[in-house]
């Protein structure tokens, strides 16, 4: 995403206000994903891989900063299935990102929170149509967050059976 608002033209009439809690998403999204442009690319990066660099906490400002973009998206009226598909974006950016320096790497191109803002702002223009392509994607996230919780439980058992039967309990 480039720069949040861009200047109307004096053709285009008054500009439509645009709420403050969109204003702040746009701000924080360009902030966290793009605000930086490697020299001699077109790749552009935020603060989100560069706090990740940072051991133990850099993540966690990181997933903060994104949820109060969620809570933007909230405060907009963003159904439930849409704020679930976002939620979605941030917990697969976290999973990935917890993995030190290829987890950054992977925030540079996955970019959550410019997905998230896309999201918001096709809410705002037609939120309707963003409701129903979102209910498939939300069903989709909690399919494979059960699968997941599911299979980290079975792997958690495994091994503390195995470390049990070492033990010989």
């Amino acid at each position: 995403m480039s720069s949040p608002d861009p200047a109307p033209s004096p053709s285009d009439g008054p500009a439509p206000a645009v709420p403050a809690d969109l204003r702040r998403a746009r701000t924080l999204a360009h902030l966290l994903d793009d605000v930086f442009r490697i020299p001699g690319t077109r790749i552009r990066l935020g603060l989100d891989p560069i706090l990740g660099l940072l051991p133990g906490v850099g993540d966690w400002i990181s997933w903060l900063l994104s949820g109060h973009l969620l809570w933007c998206a909230w405060r907009l009226g963003v159904s439930a299935s849409t704020l679930l598909r976002m939620t979605g974006h941030v917990v697969v950016d976290a999973v990935f990102g917890v993995v030190p320096v290829l987890g950054d790497l992977f925030d540079v191109v996955w970019k959550a929170n410019d997905r998230n803002l896309r999201l918001l702002e096709r809410h705002v223009a037609d939120p309707d149509r963003l409701r129903s392509e979102s209910r498939v994607l939300a069903t989709a996230v909690l399919a494979g967050a059960a699968g997941l919780t599911l299979g980290a439980g079975w792997l958690a058992w495994s091994v503390l059976r195995s470390m049990l039967g070492l033990f010989g309990i």
